[in-house]
């Protein structure tokens, strides 16, 4: 394979901005299927919304996976889900992708999930294009699109064309490049026809040219000179630097159209095989495992293969493991060494996927996205032809916010309960299950209510399980107000040796928003305290903070700083230190005022303008503050600030508000104080609920 006509690229967006009409598309003018279908179409949804839930629904839970080929390119091309309760399916998408499309809607512009995707994008350095679909819409506007790319995200977005027409009346585009007019024809969009641009637009086209080149001779010395010496520009130029910009994630070009009405995909498909990157323009680093030092992987079919298992989905015929080969390549039938587990792993199969459907082959290479068969892992896992050879960089995973009990009436259904769990667990590292140790009770953790509602619904049909599900609980954090001095010994003397350890110093608080909410410290001089007893300190405090005093809820912006102590020859050890910091942070925690904090979410709301009122007075009901309300077309955009606690059955009540023709997205903004009131009430419920587990 020439790894130069090769792109691994994914489609990301906020919700409905049409992520899965413009895959249709894609898939549909490369050839791939011969009939589009639609999202809510009534043949049976699109062909990347394979899961039965998902074409129900009208949404994307688990991210696809297709090849196409475009222009003697071979395009690897991964759906993903819009809503912020699948969003790790984006984050290991992302992960693996070499360049990415940003789908916006032309009327909603940048929205709170566009900007996590783009946050996403940027942490593991993914170059991208960026799409304004849904230019047919009333109230289509790109220019103010790129106007809130460059505010909101921050970052160089360049209109590469021009709406003809507007809203209802768009027909087609305007090639700032080289400067024509292109329409689409056909039942379905299929012929691209060029000609020259209306005479009423020839003006505006010449302006706007003028605004991009401008914006791109910031990447280029001698684009800039050309300008100046007001030259004529040649169109590969052009494209070189607009590439070279892409690649450097310095810029954005911006591509128009409707996925919807057919217009503006294949200029699209286009820019993707001409300015994202192939695998072998990225640079791609891994850990050597042996001396913890960074090493370039080459995008080389011939090099000793390294590749990463990114997604997991367990299928009737076994586990499907999502691979992308970074170096070297892998055969069907050979042994790779999981990195991670030290394990020798046959890839017995190796399966090229479209969507649900899959075609056996016998290698894949440096490049490839692959399914492989007969391994057992977990995601981010990395294979190599060697035991302990090098890691590549983890996936991010969010901490989930909300918790529910789920429980089955009869004893033959809690076994296959278990099996749906477990399955599940392993699939998506943001479900997480644990039994609640008081109560016995199976507690399931997700990002959002809808996370774990498509979860019991999937175990109702997947497994026959009827599920019985308890009120949702939030996953609250406590977290100190003052800091508070300690010295704190534990004596502990029986037959034969006994046990000492003494331990000086503070409790301090810090942002809740560090990196893993608890820090420690030590300065501990003269040798106090042996060298060796100072991390069994710093694992007794560890330990600790899993609980807190209050509720029992995690701990979090707490730091310990160790200064002082004492030992004794015999009695101390490491478990009486370890013993001494729990004890101590049982003691003392309790002084530094702690307080309860709760996920805050962060709320964007449309609705008809004249619901805003009723929007507004019911955000404020929820203890929620409204951060902007904006108003365009009739529509009133509200984003507030909204306790977690008070969005169980939002949508229900956004529903009746609006006449169902209100719509909300929801994603977790930070943790926040709780009022003392409501904090007292928590507490309560905490002790009664423990003391009917004791």
């Amino acid at each position: 394979m020439d790894l130069s006509k090769l792109r691994n690229i994914g489609i990301s967006a906020h919700i409905d901005s049409g992520k899965t009409t413009l895959s249709e598309r894609i898939l549909f003018y490369c050839g791939r299927i011969h009939k589009v279908l639609e999202v809510r179409g009534g043949d049976g949804g699109a062909t990347m919304d394979h899961m039965e839930l998902e074409r129900e629904r009208g949404i994307t839970i688990t991210s696809a996976a297709t090849t196409v080929s475009w222009d003697d390119h071979t395009i690897n091309l991964i759906d993903t889900p819009g809503h912020v309760d699948f969003t790790v399916e984006v984050e290991r998408s992302l992960r693996v992708l070499d360049g990415a499309v940003l789908v916006l809607c032309a009327v909603g512009g940048v929205q709170s999930q566009s900007m996590t995707v783009d946050r996403q994008m940027k942490r593991y350095k993914v170059p991208r294009v960026a799409f304004v679909n849904k230019m047919d819409r009333t109230g289509a506007d790109p220019i103010r699109v790129c106007e809130e790319i460059r505010e909101k995200l921050k970052d160089d977005a360049i209109l590469m064309q021009l709406p003809i027409g507007e809203g209802e009346d768009f027909e087609g585009i305007v090639d700032l490049i080289t400067m024509k007019a292109l329409y689409f024809d056909g039942e379905h969009g299929e012929n691209v026809i060029e000609s020259d641009i209306p005479e009423d637009m020839a003006e505006l086209a010449a302006t706007k040219r003028g605004e991009m080149l401008e914006s791109l001779a910031m990447y280029s010395d001698e684009l800039m000179e050309l300008l100046l010496s007001e030259e004529a520009i040649p169109v590969e130029l052009i494209h070189e630097v607009t590439k070279s910009a892409v690649h450097q994630q310095a810029a954005t070009p911006v591509f128009l159209g409707t996925a919807f009405r057919n217009k503006g995909v294949q200029p699209l498909l286009d820019a993707i095989t001409r300015y994202l990157p192939s695998p072998d323009q990225r640079d791609i680093t891994a850990t050597n495992i042996a001396d913890e030092e960074t090493i370039e992987l080459k995008s080389d079919a011939n090099e000793t293969p390294v590749c990463m298992a990114f997604k997991i989905v367990d299928d009737p015929f076994g586990q499907l493991t999502f691979t992308r080969i970074y170096q070297g390549t892998i055969h069907k039938g050979q042994m790779y060494y999981n990195q991670r587990t030290g394990r020798k792993d046959r890839f017995s199969r190796i399966l090229r996927m479209h969507a649900d459907k899959r075609e056996e082959v016998d290698s894949a290479s440096a490049g490839d996205i692959v399914a492989v068969m007969g391994i057992d892992c977990a995601s981010g896992d990395t294979y190599a032809e060697a035991p302990k050879t090098c890691t590549l960089e983890n996936i991010y995973v969010p901490e989930p916010v909300i918790t529910i009990a789920v429980d089955t009436p009869s004893r033959s259904d809690a076994d296959k309960l278990g099996k749906a769990l477990q399955r599940f667990r392993k699939e998506d590292p943001t479900f997480r299950v644990r039994t609640d140790e008081e109560t016995n009770q199976v507690l399931i953790a997700g990002m959002g209510e809808l996370h774990l509602e498509v979860y019991i619904e999937r175990i109702r049909r997947e497994y026959q399980v009827e599920v019985e599900v308890g009120a949702p609980k939030v996953s609250y954090r406590e977290a100190p107000t003052v800091g508070c001095e300690f010295n704190y010994k534990h004596k502990k003397q029986t037959g034969g040796s006994g046990q000492f350890a003494h331990i000086v110093g503070r409790i301090e608080p810090i942002p809740t928003d560090s990196e893993d909410g608890f820090e420690f410290e030590e300065s501990v001089v003269g040798g106090r305290i042996p060298k060796q007893y100072i991390p069994s300190v710093e694992k007794g405090f560890r330990n600790s903070v899993a609980k807190g005093p209050l509720a029992k809820y995690p701990v979090v912006g707490v730091r310990v700083h160790l200064e002082d102590g004492s030992y004794h020859e015999v009695d101390s050890s490491d478990k009486a230190f370890m013993t001494a910091a729990q004890g101590c942070f049982r003691t003392h925690f309790k002084q530094t005022r702690p307080v309860l904090l709760e996920p805050i979410m962060t709320v964007e709301i449309e609705a008809p303008e004249e619901y805003q009122g009723p929007v507004a007075g019911d955000v404020n009901s929820r203890r929620g503050i409204i951060i902007t309300t904006d108003v365009r077309e009739g529509v009133a955009y509200t984003k507030a600030e909204v306790p977690l606690v008070e969005t169980f059955g939002y949508a229900t009540d956004l529903r009746s508000l609006t006449k169902g023709q209100g719509t909300f997205t929801m994603e977790l903004g930070k943790y926040g104080k709780v009022p003392a009131a409501i904090q007292e009430d928590i507490i309560a419920a905490a002790r009664e609920a423990e003391l009917v587990g004791a």
